[in-house]
């Protein structure tokens, strides 16, 4: 009854517009298992490969092969398999493709199957999604970490910083954290149109106007904040997804509002001073993932004040991680499946990272697919936090959407935590 009896991948569209993968794993009793891949705009050099057909139509982005080699290949070889057995499955997969990073087969074909076999294995056993990944132990509801202005790769204005986000406190649950944060949101809303910048959004939701220089960015949502009434420091923090390497030249750091680049020292003493100016708590790859002693060096100084979170330096990989762990460079890692492309691995990822005191954040990706994978995710593996984008467009409200129906579950079965982190 758990086994596979047939497959069939489709491209389907992301929330850019671009072509990705969604599969459909069909077992013998006719249960239904799909999934859909999300691609990123600001990838790690270390990210396992998006096979894309790299031909005229759609630009290039179109997945046609991934597609099928999900229908012939990978199908050929695990058809009769148990997907009760997802460890099995999964090393098949990375064993079938046989290269470092996927490239043979493409991570997004082989990170399809993987999660359809999931989600089919849940169904089957009449399971919500992350009771199935994280078993019968108490969870926890995440923090959202909710991106309200974009800028580097996810949007077309002065900000080379990619993502400003604020993190609710004092929430006794994750109906309170998403209420207090979706106030702030349209705070700010309101307060760019009042001061005539434009309230169009960026590719994860959040507000991308063509503002001066990163203190601006940080000053108006603070300011969003007080006319919520609420109060920086006390009922929210900030959060920076700084995507060091996006503007990392020659050893340098050179943001568009800056005409002098800056050493990693000299950059170092930048964040700190704007972090406590705004109450910033969070930094997400502060610095180039290339720069590993300047990471090193700051978590050493100031890893008890700040979390500091390695996204690009890591790409969910456990052997990165490891490197991150030995030379305590960071005191939390991001989590993308596509960038490693398994669901054992990613689990594999966040064993690793928490069993080594590490916090551990679950994060989306700037092209994204209506699919809520994540925020089961999250839950499962009591991730303290979830990174899925801001108030708007309904591929990141989704996941908000599933986190509110998870919760109200665990209230159900008085099994509720919020996440105590800050």
């Amino acid at each position: 009854m758990t086994l596979i009896k047939s497959i069939n991948a489709r491209q389907i569209f992301d929330s850019r517009g671009n072509p990705t993968i969604e599969t459909d794993v069909n077992l013998v009793n006719n249960i239904c298992g799909r999934a859909s891949v999300p691609s990123g705009a600001s990838t790690g050099k270390n990210e396992a490969y998006e096979l894309r057909d790299k031909k005229k139509s759609y630009h290039g982005n179109s997945v046609f092969k991934a597609v099928e080699n999900v229908n012939t290949i990978i199908f050929d070889t695990i058809s009769g398999y148990n997907v009760l057995e997802q460890e099995l499955l999964d090393q098949t997969l990375i064993d079938l493709d046989g290269t470092p990073n996927k490239m043979k087969l493409g991570a997004n074909a082989l990170l399809s199957v993987s999660l359809a076999c999931a989600d089919a294995a849940a169904k089957y056993l009449n399971l919500p999604l992350y009771r199935y990944l994280g078993g019968s132990r108490p969870f926890r509801m995440p923090t959202p970490m909710l991106n309200i202005i974009n800028g580097g790769a996810h949007a077309n204005n002065n900000l080379s910083f990619q993502e400003f986000m604020i993190i609710p406190r004092n929430c006794s649950t994750f109906t309170d954290a998403i209420r207090k944060s979706s106030e702030v949101f349209h705070s700010l809303k309101r307060l760019l149109d009042k001061k005539g910048f434009s309230t169009a959004v960026g590719d994860e939701g959040g507000f991308a106007p063509n503002l001066k220089n990163e203190d601006q960015a940080c000053s108006l949502i603070s300011e969003a904040i007080s006319k919520s009434g609420y109060k920086l420091g006390k009922d929210f923090f900030m959060s920076l997804d700084v995507a060091a390497s996006e503007f990392y030249k020659n050893k340098k750091y050179k943001l568009a509002s800056s005409k002098k680049p800056y050493s990693s020292d000299d950059f170092s003493n930048f964040l700190l001073k704007l972090s406590k100016k705004y109450s910033i708590i969070s930094l997400e790859d502060p610095f180039a993932e290339d720069d590993w002693d300047a990471w090193v060096k700051f978590t050493s100084k100031y890893g008890n004040k700040f979390q500091i979170v390695g996204d690009d330096l890591y790409t969910t990989n456990i052997k990165l991680i490891h490197k991150g762990i030995t030379k305590k460079s960071s005191n939390a890692v991001l989590i993308k499946p596509n960038q490693i492309g398994t669901l054992t691995e990613t689990l594999k990822a966040i064993e690793l990272a928490q069993s080594h005191g590490m916090e551990t954040i679950i994060s989306h990706r700037s092209g994204e697919t209506e699919s809520t994978f994540i925020a089961d995710l999250a839950v499962a593996t009591n991730s303290g936090q979830i990174k899925t984008g801001s108030m708007s467009r309904s591929d990141r409200v989704a996941k908000y959407n599933q986190l509110l129906r998870i919760e109200q579950l665990l209230e159900e079965k008085k099994s509720l935590k919020i996440n105590k982190l800050f």
